[in-house]
């Protein structure tokens, strides 16, 4: 049995509000219409990063499964499950292109079937798959009318996947993926033992600090994005950036002591994140 569209937006809307986390209530500084968009955008990566969970060549057939079911979504053939009606609703209403959601499903497959980043190049490639492709989802879905959004939301992008790298930097070299390049590694004189350690080596500090560089350059770089895309997404995109912004800034108030705890912003400074953004005029 099929799901009808106000049936599937209400299930996409219940997957952002029990899996997205304080991010959901971002999605709330949007009018219904687009909230419902970003839910369904949502529920689609959500459902790809989950059939990641146990690689292997099951997982590989998932894949190619999900993807023709992608595809036949896209074109308005829809299978039985809850996701599709408010996916092609959402793709259509906002002219987002197809390859988005192939190059998301390409970073998530990635990370299974994982090869060692050699360069910065080859680790911006993996960011725009996993995270530039989303930002650039998002501001499809928030409206612009200047082409310069699109770089713009790339940049973003990147700069939000280099904070969770930075952040988890040990728990994915505990998983046997170093997203670090291996030429910067060298440079700094980080060996795998420094990944594997309790507690931050002065070369990886250096490293880290290096690449957090980067990311708030980056930052700088993507602000004036906020003022491409239409009044009233502003809001929502201003709290997610500030949200990553701040990660940043608390990794390099711990001086880049990243391995000995999980760095993370309190569920209040998100809720003040938030109502500061719903209030800000632009």
């Amino acid at each position: 049995m099929k799901t009808d569209l106000a049936a599937s937006y209400a299930w996409c809307e219940k997957v952002a509000r029990a899996r997205a986390k304080n991010f959901y209530y971002s999605f709330l500084l949007l009018d219904r219409e687009r909230r419902h968009a970003m839910c369904a955008v949502y529920a689609f990566m959500r459902i790809c990063d989950d059939l990641s969970d146990e690689p292997g060549e099951k997982t590989a057939a998932e894949f190619r499964d999900w993807r023709a079911r992608t595809v036949a979504a896209l074109d308005g053939n829809f299978d039985a499950h809850p996701l599709w009606p408010a996916f092609h609703d959402t793709a259509s209403r906002y002219g987002i292109p197809h390859e988005y959601f192939h190059h998301m499903i390409d970073g998530v497959e990635s990370d299974i079937d994982f090869q060692p980043v050699e360069t910065y190049a080859q680790l911006e490639r993996y960011c725009y798959r996993v995270a530039s492709v989303v930002g650039l989802t998002v501001v499809h879905i928030l409206g612009f009318r200047d082409p310069s959004a699109l770089p713009l939301a790339e940049k973003c992008g990147v700069a939000f996947q280099l904070t969770n790298i930075l952040r988890d930097v040990g728990e994915d070299a505990g998983n046997g993926r170093v997203y670090l390049p291996a030429e910067d590694r060298r440079r700094f004189g980080v060996a795998d033992c420094d990944l594997a350690a309790s507690g931050v080596s002065p070369a990886l500090r250096e490293l880290l600090r290096y690449e957090g560089e980067r990311a708030e350059g980056l930052y700088r770089e993507a602000m004036p994005l906020l003022d491409l895309v239409e009044p009233d997404g502003r809001p929502m995109l201003a709290a997610i950036i500030e949200i990553y912004r701040r990660l940043l800034e608390r990794i390099r108030s711990r001086d880049y002591e990243v391995l000995r705890s999980r760095v993370a912003l309190s569920a209040a400074t998100k809720v003040w994140i938030l109502a500061r953004a719903r209030f800000l005029k632009f």
